[in-house]
């Protein structure tokens, strides 16, 4: 019974364990009990149908079930209400199976019976005639609306007077639309109505219960069945037997009641799991992230920074002799600086350094603080100083973006556990973003770590010139003490002048090569600062977003074959 029932069943299943930290208990309780419905339905008997009669006060339903167990097993009367419990007529050899049907709808054991000998075979059915459905008791209403949850099928049973009941039509057939295939529809006491009176009576009741969103089995199509009959005078009875012998025969009503069920379970949890649209985080949002994460860091700025740093490594690797002698003296006054102003200092930045408009400063690190940049006059700096502080509301702003970004068109519940896995990630993403630009830093301290061998041949001509320029001062001065020849000014004069202005021009000449290298280095630094931030951004935000959106799309595949979409 129900081969193709069970995998939706398996999939509402698992869709309620994989929700259970995502939405209340009351949200799945439907879902929870439909399944417990299910599977003790299965574990009963496949082998019968059970079918209640349902009906309002006088409506004759009574009437109907004693005509079709071929005796009077139910109680009609005057008095009302006269049918205060369930009765069961059972045509089964299968005595164990119905009994336990039975007992799951708590039917007395005094009102349980077999139909007579010589009655139609209706082999597996298990009739049930319910109380009045409008009954004045609140015990009777209460009793038929428990049954109305457990049987596989029911007949309505309506007189020419009250078939429009409000009553019946609200608070029954309107809400129960979804189990047309299980319904049965009978307009009774026909005999009462003049002429092609019955007819009209038939119509109007297929145009309310079409109003009520009841589909009709009409033309093959499946849907509820309209009949009309008498149960005084036996017109019609014996239409509706035959639809139910066959009905009963195809052992299939259990199944489409419980596939209706979880039609019903699945409608009402539609809101949790299906997205207004297309859900995920695309690459422009990542893009984005990142970008943001870069700005947070001063990427720009390092990469800068590390471009001047390469140029005044090259001019001092390259300029004369007098300009390098300079620059590290004035590189040891710095790095003293430093190391006084570091030993105050503690964990990732110091207090009153600060990035402004989410950067690091003017295009550097703020004034004293950037990566010691520019010529500086050949005043040698690093590449930095000490690690900066992230800019706080930068990186907070990334991440509400992307979590924004990742939530939009996600059902309520799920948008939440995304902007909390966001929150969740980052807490601690400032701090690593520090350490990650500190580590960046750290390793720019020094300038490049291989030194390009043209600053050797440059540095070798420079002290080539630098000697010309010595022998050339010395020659001139003997010259003018007269200690060298008089007549030879003009040749102590040419080494003079070549040493002093060669070094000076191949400096600047070096200075032009130098700067194709210089900005590729600058470049690869804030590469390399851009993805280290991205991949802490990735680890503590990007992957915990990604993993709630991945149990989503688990989450709405398995609702997706529980809703039998």
């Amino acid at each position: 019974m129900g081969d193709a029932l069970r995998p939706r069943l398996d999939a509402l299943r698992e869709l309620t364990a994989l929700s259970r930290t995502r939405l209340d208990g009351e949200t799945l309780d439907a879902a929870g009990r439909v399944l417990d419905a299910a599977d003790e339905r299965f574990r009963l008997s496949g082998e019968h149908t059970v079918v209640a009669i349902a009906g309002a006060t006088g409506s004759g339903k009574s009437s109907l079930f004693n005509v079709l167990a071929g005796a009077s097993r139910s109680q009609v009367g005057a008095r009302r209400p006269t049918t205060c419990e369930p009765v069961a007529c059972v045509w089964s050899d299968d005595r164990p199976g119905a009994e336990g049907l039975l007992n799951r709808l708590d039917v007395p054991a005094r009102r349980r019976h077999a139909p007579v000998d010589g009655t139609p075979d209706l082999r597996g059915l298990i009739l049930l005639d319910l109380p009045d459905h409008d009954s004045a008791a609140t015990g009777n209403r209460a009793q038929v609306d428990r049954m109305l949850a457990l049987v596989d099928a029911v007949i309505w049973v309506v007189d020419p007077e009250k078939y429009a009941d409000a009553v019946l039509h609200e608070r029954y057939l309107r809400p129960l639309a979804g189990y047309a295939e299980v319904t049965f529809v009978v307009l009774n006491q026909v005999d009462r109505l003049p002429g092609d009176a019955a007819d009209q009576v038939v119509d109007d009741l297929r145009r309310l219960l079409d109003e009520d969103g009841l589909a009709l089995g009409e033309h093959g199509e499946p849907g509820a069945t309209v009949l009309a009959l008498s149960a005084a005078t036996g017109q019609g009875v014996g239409e509706l037997r035959e639809t139910l012998g066959q009905f009963v025969a195809e052992r299939g009503a259990a199944a489409r009641r419980l596939a209706a069920d979880v039609d019903g379970a699945a409608e009402r949890l539609r809101s949790a799991y299906v997205a207004a649209g297309r859900v995920g985080l695309t690459e422009g949002a990542r893009a984005d992230f990142d970008a943001r994460l870069a700005e947070a860091v001063g990427a720009v700025a390092t990469g800068r920074a590390a471009e001047r740093d390469w140029l005044r490594h090259a001019d001092l690797g390259c300029g004369s002799l007098w300009t390098r002698l300079s620059g590290r003296r004035r590189g040891r006054r710095v790095e003293d600086r430093h190391a006084g102003a570091g030993s105050g200092r503690t964990g990732g930045g110091a207090a009153g350094v600060a990035r402004t408009n989410g950067g690091r400063g003017n295009g550097g690190r703020g004034n004293g603080g950037q990566l010691h940049g520019g010529r500086n006059n050949g005043a040698p700096t690093d590449a930095a100083v000490d690690a900066r502080p992230a800019a706080r509301p930068v990186v907070e702003q990334a991440v509400r973006a992307v979590a924004g970004e990742a939530a939009c068109g996600l059902p309520t519940p799920w948008a939440q556990a995304v902007r909390e896995a966001a929150g969740r990630g980052a807490e601690g993403l400032a701090e690593a973003l520090d350490k990650v630009a500190a580590d960046t830093e750290e390793s720019l301290r020094g300038g490049p770590s291989a030194k390009p061998r043209w600053w050797t041949v440059a540095a070798a001509l420079q002290g080539l010139l630098f000697v010309l320029q010595v022998v050339g001062v010395l020659w001139l001065l003997g010259v003018v003490t007269g200690v060298a020849d008089g007549t030879a000014w003009v040749s102590a004069l040419l080494p003079a002048v070549i040493g002093s202005v060669g070094g000076p021009v191949l400096t600047w000449m070096c200075g032009v090569a130098a700067r194709g290298p210089a900005r590729r280095y600058g470049q690869e630094a804030e590469r390399r600062l851009r993805s280290a931030a991205a991949d802490c951004g990735r680890a503590r935000v990007l992957e915990p977003v990604a993993a709630e959106l991945l149990r989503y799309r688990e989450v709405r595949e398995r609702y997706a074959v529980a809703s039998g979409a």
